[in-house]
């Protein structure tokens, strides 16, 4: 789909995929099938920060080339979703393509609702099943976002959860059989040191328990969660976190027992928040949700005004692979993401370079600070700066309104800022390193 034909607004991005119009949060029911990668995603169709949500749909053969499918679940007006259909994922139950995911509830305390697919995953039957209600645990004040994992032949579930004691969680539960879950209690939470270290919060949404590739060849286990202070559920603080460590089956219960070894941030940018990862064979991808942004530390953003006259809100990431270098999480672009690569515009440039509107930057070398500011000429203000030093290799992304960084081995920094009339992207390079810049492009129709 060509974005840039669908919506002429500067800040609007050309190479990550979203609808024209409407509010777009949170990615959810990531999925391969049949040759193609499906992401669904909270939406709101109409204006852009009205209504309640719905899940929206893409679709692409390559993650570069990308399909905009119908609203695929809506709220139900009689349904236990008729406030909204939240997060989650789709799975096969039986031969049966299903979402499964948080239906809103007004006192945060969401039960999960079952919907069943088509084998193309583009027509969808709701019919107001509820495969789990919120625990009847005193403790629990705050749970919703479920996810399926395997192991050891089983299926489980975890849900985020906000306690009473003011510690996050995830609640895990039995899964057998999909339309009745069997509740197994608190299963992990900050009470962990490291946890608490890693992932501080009053509440944990979107959990994550994936195996990831390592290169040393261990079986390692990443648990990813977003990061909630305080009882507000419409703002979001803008940090995830992870541990690394190990599972294996509890002695005592026969449950599945997480032990942390490290853990860290998924994203060094102040943007970045509720991402979601399809596990596949070998392979783990990452997208993640940038919402707009009011007008935080001297950034230009957009109040509530201009997003309602702008008619759209928020996007994803792009597609991210994981991996595990020695005891931290290494997130790189999909190599796939070459293929956004057009004209180039420098080659082993160095000092301080004018980007596009929608670029790549690849810089290797040098040691000192790195800048990408919005510039004039009477001014400059910073959108992303860091210190590079020996071998360094970073990628920048610049697409409308949305940056994204990556550093080679490392976790990626996710940025809004938005241009305003009259001013250029400029990068501002340490001595002894050097860019290559690319426009990015929509790759031609094969």
């Amino acid at each position: 789909m060509d974005t840039v034909d669908r919506n002429p607004d500067p800040a609007f991005p050309l190479v990550h995929p979203r609808p024209a119009q409407g509010w777009t949060g949170a990615p959810a029911g990531l999925s391969y099938l049949e040759g193609r990668y499906h992401v669904f995603f909270q939406y709101r169709p109409g204006p852009a920060r009205q209504g309640p949500s719905c899940w929206g749909h893409l679709s692409s053969p390559d993650l570069l080339r990308w399909d905009e499918h119908p609203v695929a679940l809506r709220p139900q007006p009689a349904g236990p979703d008729h406030l909204g259909c939240w997060s989650g994922v789709v799975t096969d139950d039986a031969g049966v393509p299903t979402a499964v995911y948080s239906a809103a509830a007004g006192d945060g305390r969401a039960p999960v609702v079952l919907a069943r697919g088509s084998a193309g995953l583009t027509d969808w039957r709701q019919e107001g099943q509820a495969a789990a209600l919120a625990p009847a645990d005193p403790r629990v004040i705050a749970v919703r976002d479920p996810f399926l994992f395997h192991f050891q032949g089983r299926r489980f579930a975890l849900q985020g959860a906000g306690l009473a004691s003011g510690h996050a969680a995830v609640l895990l539960y039995r899964a057998d059989e999909l339309r009745h879950w069997r509740y197994e209690g608190i299963w992990f939470g900050t009470g962990n040191a490291l946890a608490a270290r890693h992932l501080p919060a009053s509440s944990w949404e979107s959990p994550q328990l994936v195996r990831v590739p390592d290169s040393s060849g261990a079986e390692t286990w990443l648990l990813m969660a977003s990061l909630r202070h305080g009882p507000d559920l419409q703002h979001h603080p803008g940090r995830v976190g992870y541990l690394l460590g190990s599972l294996v089956t509890d002695p005592a219960t026969g449950l599945p027992l997480f032990t942390p070894e490290t853990g860290g941030q998924a994203d060094l940018g102040p943007d970045f928040y509720a991402p979601q990862i399809l596990s596949l064979p070998g392979r783990s991808l990452l997208w993640g949700w940038a919402d707009e942004v009011p007008d935080p530390d001297g950034r230009a953003g957009r109040g509530p005004a201009e997003t309602d006259a702008a008619g759209w809100s928020g996007l994803l990431t792009f597609p991210r692979q994981l991996a595990v270098h020695g005891d931290a999480l290494a997130v790189e672009p999909a190599p796939e993401l070459h293929g956004y690569r057009g004209r180039q515009r420098a080659r082993g440039v160095a000092g301080t370079l004018r980007l596009p509107a929608r670029a790549e930057a690849a810089v290797t070398g040098g040691e000192g600070r790195i800048r990408l500011v919005l510039a004039t000429a009477a001014q400059a203000r910073a959108v992303f700066a860091d210190t590079v030093a020996g071998g360094d290799e970073l990628r920048i992304f610049v697409d409308g309104s949305i940056v994204e960084v990556y550093r080679h081995g490392s976790v990626p920094a996710t940025v809004r800022a938005y241009p305003a009339p009259g001013e250029e992207w400029h990068l501002e390079l340490p001595h002894g390193a050097a860019a290559d810049v690319w426009d990015l492009e929509q790759p031609r129709a094969s």
